[in-house]
C-alpha cells in the first residue's frame, strides 16, 4: 500500500480553494451563457398542464432528486424517474401532460438511447446536457448548455464541476418560474408546514397572545395604580387606552425606572405623563416573525397587538416568541 502524504493546512486549503475556484468559474461562465434557450425551457414547463419529470443516472440522478425537490417547494409540480428504471417499467409515470427534464454530462448514456426514443414528440423534452451535439440533446426539444472545461477532480473525472452546473441551472429554473407564478412566502408556507422553516412562516400573532394577560390603564390612572397593574400581570407593561379603547400609549418597566430617576415622588403622576405615546404594534394576522423583527430593530420586549381600528387586544411579549424556538 502506498504511504498516504501527511496532510497539512496549507496543502489541504489551497486544494479546497482550487475546488471551489474550478466550479465558481464554472459557474459564472454558465450565468453569462444561458440563452433564449432557458427562457423557451422555462415557458414550457409553464404552460404544461402535467408535471416535470426529471431523469438523470448515477451523479446527475441525485441532483434531479434535488431538483424535484426544489421544484415542489417553490410551486412547480415534479417528481423523479431513474433513468434506469425508465427502461424496466417507469415510463409508465410519464403523461402526455408532462415535460421530461434530462440531466446528462456525457448525453450519450445507454438507458437515455433506450427509451428516449419511446417519448420523444409524445412530451416535450427538455435536454440539460454538457455536450450540444450529443444524442440527448439531438432529441430534445430545448437544449441548456450546461458544458464545463472541466471537472473539479483532480483526475478530471468525478462530477463536480458538472454537477454544480447542473444543480445551479435546476435552481435557476425554480426561482424563475417561482416569479412568474408570483409565489409567495404564504404559498411556501403551505408546502413546508413542519419544522421551524413552517412555524416562522405559518404562526401569527393571534395563535400566541390571547394566552397572556391583558394589563390597560387610562391616561388619568394614578401612577401607584398603574404600578401595581403592571406588577400583577407580569408582563412588564401595560397599555395605554383611551375611552374607546383605542392604544394611545404603552408604560413599561424601562419607563418606571425612569420615572423612579426623575420623581422622588411620583404619586401625583398620571399614567399620561409616563407612558410612551404611539408605541410600536402589531396586528393578530401579522405572522410572528414580523413581531420578531420589531422587538430586534426597536430593541423592546413588549408590543401591543391592536385590530384594524387600533383597538387595544393584548400584549405579545418578546418570551412568548422564545418558547416558539424564534
Amino acid at each position: 500500500m502506498t504511504d498516504l502524504p501527511t496532510p497539512d493546512p496549507a496543502t489541504t486549503l489551497q486544494l479546497a480553494r482550487e475546488v471551489i475556484r474550478t466550479e465558481v468559474g464554472a459557474l459564472q461562465a454558465l450565468a453569462e451563457r444561458l440563452d433564449e434557450a432557458f427562457h423557451a425551457a422555462v415557458m414550457c414547463i409553464l404552460q404544461a398542464k402535467g408535471r416535470v419529470v426529471v431523469t438523470g443516472i448515477g451523479k446527475s440522478a441525485l441532483i434531479a432528486q434535488k431538483i424535484v425537490s426544489t421544484f415542489n417547494s417553490t410551486g412547480t409540480r415534479a417528481l423523479f424517474m431513474h433513468a434506469a428504471d425508465a427502461v424496466h417499467g417507469d415510463l409508465g409515470m410519464i403523461s402526455r401532460s408532462d415535460v421530461l427534464m434530462v440531466l446528462s454530462h456525457s448525453g450519450e448514456t445507454a438507458e437515455f438511447k433506450m427509451f428516449l426514443p419511446l417519448v420523444r414528440g409524445t412530451v416535450p423534452i427538455i435536454g440539460v446536457v454538457g455536450n450540444v451535439r450529443s444524442y440527448v440533446a439531438q432529441q430534445a426539444d430545448y437544449v441548456i448548455d450546461a458544458r464545463i472545461a472541466r471537472e473539479a477532480c483532480p483526475n478530471n473525472l468525478a462530477p463536480t464541476t458538472s454537477t454544480a452546473v447542473q444543480l445551479a441551472i435546476g435552481d435557476a429554473m425554480a426561482v424563475v418560474m417561482a416569479h412568474y407564478r408570483r409565489f409567495t412566502a404564504e404559498d411556501f408556507a403551505r408546502v413546508h408546514p413542519g419544522g421551524m422553516l413552517g412555524k416562522r412562516l405559518l404562526l401569527k400573532v393571534g395563535d400566541i397572545y390571547p394566552q397572556n394577560p391583558r394589563p390597560q390603564s387610562h391616561p388619568d390612572d394614578p401612577m401607584p395604580e398603574v404600578i401595581v397593574t403592571i406588577s400583577s400581570h407580569r408582563l412588564g407593561a401595560t397599555a395605554v387606552v383611551d375611552e374607546e379603547g383605542k392604544l394611545i400609549g404603552i408604560i413599561t418597566d424601562g419607563d418606571l425606572r425612569r420615572m423612579i430617576e426623575k420623581h422622588r415622588d411620583f404619586s401625583r403622576l398620571r399614567a399620561r405623563d409616563v407612558m410612551t405615546p404611539n408605541p410600536q404594534a402589531v396586528r393578530p394576522e401579522q405572522r410572528a416573525e414580523e413581531a420578531m423583527q420589531l422587538f430586534a430593530e426597536h430593541k423592546i420586549t413588549q408590543l401591543p397587538v391592536v385590530d384594524a381600528a387600533g383597538r387595544y387586544l393584548g400584549i405579545l411579549h418578546i418570551h412568548d416568541l422564545h418558547r416558539e424556538g424564534f
